[in-house]
């Protein structure tokens, strides 16, 4: 069977169908050369991704620069050792990947041009595309793809090749992979950034020149780095996708404040932001000079538990902070509509979310006391918050949650510091609780789940220690189980379990908000907030 690749957007379907029968029968995707750029921008939770003024015709426009305002620096390329969103989004515009997904969340063939599964689902042939190359005019061939997966599979790093790999095998333009066991969430697997494509044995050069100055076939190349500051890329003039990039070049320029973004893109000084502060979206989306973008993600802002500080290791005084929490209120405080509030981890845009119909603890501030009244702190506690500065809307949902545990009898400082040290400091364990975000890189909902909730992985539940026997016991039956309604009643026992145990607390799931001058045009943002920037172009000026 072939089926063709989506040209218009709609709900992910998280890899082939694998129904009973021969091996030797075979599920094929294809997408035709035609449409090798993404569909057009999706109309995501009631919002659209706007659009400034248009040339005539609407005809995209070659060169310029663009520079993009983010809140934090590109500080490592090395696609299997990194995680963190200022890295990832630099990496996937130099690597690439086999497959990728586009604004719906759907696996689209994208270095394969097309691929085969086995009807057992063990056997995975990808048809390299022609004529693509790598930014140093070198072709892409079998063998860059076996090393690059190989070489994942050696280093592991956060985000790991988790798929049961028996075999990589590199064919004349194709590349076989085989697995010990059915593995569903594997396509989704491939289309993240750590899966891209680099060349064999770095292009002979080591490790550490080939990441100081990396070679990909992605639609830029970098040009200037400052890992402390701005990264500058220019085009990739041997592109696969003809005619692009249309921009000449690429800047991320580092703004640690989310208000200076904004001001920055209001004066013109920045040409888009990463990160718009959702007190100031309605501000933007009303300028005729600036445009919001405001698309649905795979995304939770959360309140995440050590589990190995005194208190927070208590589930009562987990479900005592879960109670005194108005979710409703923090949510149409902090994120002005922007926002669905959160019942369980999976975001709606991810299969297997079970939004509407797990049992979340509500608010309710007696029954929020009386759960601390059943544990080992029934007169209460002191602990300290800590959260990112620069970030207003979280230092919002701090001063809210202070005053809610307050009535509780739990005083919490709030601990604000820049956001590198924030991230080592969470990852090193030295904190009692925070305010972060989960972000799933992929559409199946095995990576979300597995990396908040799985006690031996590289995370270690998102840097909480959170174990369930139940929990991991679900998690791998829900990699092995095939696509319907036992895999939904998986991921189903899954989130109420979390709901119930609460190592975190889902508080809203935010829309994926980013600005741009009303001269940017085709600004596409993906589910995980990426943006392809191969297809941005910048309006001429008169």
């Amino acid at each position: 069977m072939t089926i063709t690749a989506p040209t218009t957007a709609h709900r992910a379907s998280n890899g082939p169908n694998r129904p009973s029968g021969a091996r030797s029968r075979k599920t094929r995707r294809t997408i035709p050369a035609a449409a090798s750029a993404l569909a057009a921008a999706l109309l995501l939770a009631g919002c659209a991704t706007g659009s400034g003024p248009a040339t005539e015709g609407g005809e995209p426009v070659s060169g310029g620069t663009l520079t993009f305002g983010r809140p934090a620096s590109a500080d490592s390329l090395d696609l299997h050792q990194q995680i963190t969103a200022n890295n990832a989004f630099a990496i996937d515009k130099i690597f690439e990947p086999l497959v990728s997904f586009d604004e719906a969340g759907e696996i689209r063939p994208w270095l394969a041009e097309e691929y085969e599964v086995s009807e057992d689902g063990l056997v995975y042939e990808f048809a390299l595309r022609e004529g693509v190359r790598f930014s140093n005019g070198d072709a892409l061939t079998a063998d860059d793809v076996a090393f690059s997966l190989e070489r994942h599979l050696e280093v592991g790093g956060p985000l790991p090749l988790e798929a049961p790999i028996s075999s990589i095998e590199a064919g004349e333009g194709t590349v076989t992979i085989t697995l010990s066991e059915p593995y569903t969430p594997f396509l989704s697997e491939l289309s993240g950034f750590s899966n891209g494509i680099l060349p064999a044995d770095f292009g002979g050069a080591t490790e550490e020149e080939f990441f100081q100055n990396p070679i990909g076939t992605g639609p830029f190349v970098v040009d200037e780095w400052d890992p402390s500051g701005d990264l500058s890329f220019v085009k990739n003039e041997h592109y696969w996708q003809e005619g692009k990039p249309y921009l000449d070049a690429l800047v991320y320029r580092f703004i640690a404040d989310d208000n200076q973004m904004q001001q920055q893109l209001a004066a013109g000084q920045v040409d888009a932001i990463e990160q718009v502060p959702a007190a100031n979206a309605a501000e933007i989306d009303g300028n005729a000079a600036t445009t919001l973008s405001s698309t649905s993600g795979w995304s939770t802002e959360q309140i995440f538990f050590n589990t190995e500080n005194e208190h927070f290791a208590d589930q009562h005084v987990r479900r005592a902070v879960a109670r005194a929490l108005d979710r409703d209120g923090i949510a149409a405080a902090t994120t002005f509509d922007t926002a669905e509030v959160a019942n369980s981890l999976l975001p709606p845009t991810i299969e297997y979310s079970a939004n509407d119909t797990v049992e979340a603890l509500g608010f309710d501030v007696e029954a929020a006391k009386d759960e601390l009244a059943q544990s080992a702190f029934p007169d209460g506690f002191s602990t300290t918050l800590l959260i990112p500065s620069g970030n207003s809307q979280r230092a919002q949902i701090a001063q809210i949650v202070q005053e809610a545990l307050g009535e509780i009898g739990i005083e919490v400082e709030i601990e604000s510091i820049d956001l590198a040290a924030f991230r080592e400091r969470f990852k090193a364990y030295d904190y009692d609780f925070m305010l972060n975000s989960g972000q799933s890189d992929a559409p199946d909902p095995n990576g979300f789940i597995t990396f908040q909730a799985d006690p031996e992985g590289f995370s270690k539940s998102y840097w909480t220690h959170y174990t369930d026997e139940r929990v991991t016991e679900l998690m791998h039956e829900g990699r092995t189980t095939p696509e319907g309604e036992e895999r939904e009643a998986i991921y189903g026992e899954i989130q109420q379990i979390l709901a119930d145990q609460v190592p975190y607390i889902p508080l809203f799931f935010p829309n994926n908000l980013k600005g741009t001058t009303a001269q940017v045009h085709d600004f596409t943002v993906l589910p995980n907030g990426s943006v392809l920037f191969q297809d941005a172009w910048i309006e001429a000026g008169e």
